[in-house]
């Protein structure tokens, strides 16, 4: 099984993880008109793949000092750590249909700030009580800027949905006959809620995840993650199910949609959860390998990705175009925090506590 041996290609492959799980969301967004809840059975497919493809392959490469083999980690591995894994999977799973749901409502810009940043902050105290690892100041003061960074993003989004509000307002004429629309601020509303309750999962399934690949009977990443897809899998039934019936916006989608999709937007929804688990596996990857990052170090570089998301939707996406000058000192003020609390967690395993 292959593990990175030194923190250089460890590092470069955090970086890789943090771009890919800061970009699959675009494919959300190239697959146009494609509902969420649609998006998401092609999202799940390509996880699974992508995890039983890394399995076969790497996960039976390398020095067996690093792990069983793909198939004799699945077949050793104790109960309670299959359980652990697969109970992960499903608390994930749960956090990223709410992520989802946030980035179809508010965008990426704020989808990502928000929700993944909480789960930065919750994740980061979690691996840490499990495998403490790295500076504990450098590592708590750069989520500490990360925080910061949350909810100067939360106040951005409430001045672009104010703007727009007020825009909307004069277009009317501002006559009782023809008051401004309130959906901008429900909007707002609605999209942070929905990044909260995803930040809060997403910050709990990582220490799951990371006790099943450790101890007695663990699992080696490989065959983790491939658990893992598959506890996505189980729970995407009922979860999606539910929001197909009940969405959070529009009319309730059925099934047969899905088959009436092009086939490109399939395609993009099956990329997006390949360029997902790319990033996760390098991440487990790293996070499984002994002194050299931790999983505290590891999932907090890993949840960067709210920077690189937020650039896309910033500045390739324009979701914040028209905000005006209040707004855009706000997102420089984010990327600022953004930037420095992930080099400060970036450099925490290389300074001595």
């Amino acid at each position: 099984m292959y593990l990175p041996g030194t923190y250089i290609p460890a590092l470069l492959m955090l970086i890789t993880c943090m771009i890919c799980w800061g970009s699959w969301a675009n494919t959300q967004k190239l697959a146009k008109s494609f509902r969420f809840e649609l998006f998401y059975w092609d999202y799940i497919i390509g996880m699974v793949l992508t995890s039983l493809a890394f399995g076969l392959t790497l996960g039976n490469t390398g020095e067996l000092s690093n792990g069983l083999p793909f198939m004799a980690s699945l077949s050793q591995a104790a109960a309670g750590k299959l359980g652990l894994a697969f109970l992960s999977g499903i608390i994930f799973n749960a956090a990223n249909v709410l992520l989802v749901a946030a980035i179809a409502v508010a965008g990426l810009a704020v989808a990502f700030p928000v929700g993944i940043g909480l789960a930065l902050i919750i994740g980061t105290i979690g691996n840490y009580l499990v495998n403490p690892n790295g500076n504990p100041i450098l590592l708590f003061g750069g989520m500490t800027l990360v925080a910061a960074a949350i909810v100067l993003d939360a106040f951005a989004y409430r001045v672009l949905a104010k703007r727009k509000s007020a825009h909307n307002s004069s277009k009317g004429g501002g006559s009782a006959e023809r008051p401004a629309p309130a959906q901008p601020a429900a909007s707002v509303g609605l999209g942070i809620g929905l990044s909260l309750a995803c930040g809060v999962l997403m910050g709990l399934f990582y220490p799951f995840f990371a006790k099943s690949i450790s101890g007695a009977g663990n699992l080696t990443p490989y065959s983790g993650f491939f658990v893992f897809s598959i506890g996505c899998a189980f729970s995407t039934v009922p979860v999606i199910g539910y929001f197909m019936r009940r969405p959070v916006s529009g009319k309730p989608v059925k099934a047969a949609e899905y088959f009436r999709a092009p086939g490109d937007w399939h395609v993009w929804g099956v990329l997006g959860g390949i360029i997902w688990s790319l990033g996760a596996m390098f991440n487990f990857m790293v996070g499984a390998k002994p002194g050299l990052v931790g999983p505290a170090v590891s999932y907090s570089l890993g949840q960067g990705a709210t920077l690189v998301s937020a650039i896309w939707g910033v500045f390739i996406w324009r979701e914040f175009q028209g905000a005006g000058p209040k707004a855009t000192l706000l997102l420089i003020l984010m990327f600022a925090c953004f930037l420095s609390g992930l080099g400060s967690i970036a450099i925490a395993p290389l300074v001595n506590g």
